[in-house]
């Protein structure tokens, strides 16, 4: 819980069948795309790499994703994501960075109705990321196809099998095949799942804590039934959360948290704890 990018708002995915290096930055790639990269990067974009499980293609062409997740209190409207396979990499020139950045569409690709299923297999950054992220990628991209991409380092190795699930950002990790295979059913009807869930991409932590604790008090699962209006404060947190017309007020604790499994998992050992939710009022509700 509370341990998804809280950088990652703006998407960048582009095909790189491998293999992949440890650090993505010395990848051996087209200068189209590596001049991209290092754009995106500036203006804040999470980029990641992305390829087919199995025998896996040369590119070009080769598919490229953008989207954006809508964070701190923003509109619904600003969750989208376009897809484009591009047939020369110097297509990337037509994309308008900033305006993915800004959560902006840019109008790059076709808008893309189904989800963007990124399991982590970079094994290069951290070896339990491959052996339990391609396995886990395989089963899933034969029960929803197209869908499910491997992909580069998400964050959270200690985590793996991490899944990520776009437009939205949400965050999956401990994962095997019956829990993944949940949490994607749940978000093609709309909805989270609450065992492991690491959180929302693009909030801050003691947001994403916030959030979780409402939906486990509440029962509310709609993916955008929830939403964290604003935060302030600093261990303990105030959030302000609304959920199906409710309005709650969550107080947070920061905790320390330590390493569990050695030297090379050293991200995203905080933890957050309640320390008290409020109902303020219910006077929207029907």
């Amino acid at each position: 819980m509370a341990s998804a990018s809280v950088k990652a708002r703006a998407w960048l995915a582009i095909e790189h069948p491998g293999p992949w290096p440890e650090y993505t930055e010395t990848m051996d790639v087209p200068d189209p795309i590596a001049r991209t990269i290092e754009a995106a990067e500036r203006l804040g974009i999470r980029c990641q790499f992305i390829r087919r499980s199995g025998r896996r293609r040369q590119t070009p062409p080769l598919w490229v994703y953008a989207g954006h997740c809508a964070t701190d209190g923003a509109p619904a409207d600003t969750v989208w994501l376009e897809g484009r396979e591009l047939t020369d990499p110097a297509e990337l020139g037509e994309l308008d960075l900033a305006g993915l950045a800004s959560g902006v569409r840019p109008g790059f690709g076709d808008p893309v109705a189904g989800p963007l299923l990124l399991v982590c297999t970079h094994g290069r950054r951290n070896a339990c990321c491959a052996r339990t992220g391609a396995p886990l990628a395989r089963e899933l991209r034969a029960r929803f196809g197209d869908a499910v991409w491997e992909t580069t380092h998400v964050g959270g190795d200690r985590f793996a099998a991490n899944l990520v699930c776009l437009p939205h950002g949400l965050y999956y990790g401990n994962l095997g095949v019956p829990e993944a295979v949940t949490a994607v059913e749940a978000y093609l009807r709309g909805e989270v799942v609450l065992d492991r869930l690491r959180g929302r991409a693009g909030l801050p932590e003691p947001a994403q804590a916030a959030e979780h604790y409402v939906r486990l008090d509440s029962g509310i699962l709609g993916v955008e039934a929830v939403r964290v209006e604003s935060l302030s404060g600093n261990s303990p947190y105030e959030a302000m959360v609304t959920a199906a017309g409710r309005r709650y007020r969550v107080m947070i604790e920061h905790s320390a948290g330590t390493d569990p499994c050695g030297p090379l998992c050293e991200e995203n050992l905080d933890t957050y704890v309640l320390e008290a939710l409020t109902l303020l009022n219910e006077a929207t509700l029907v």
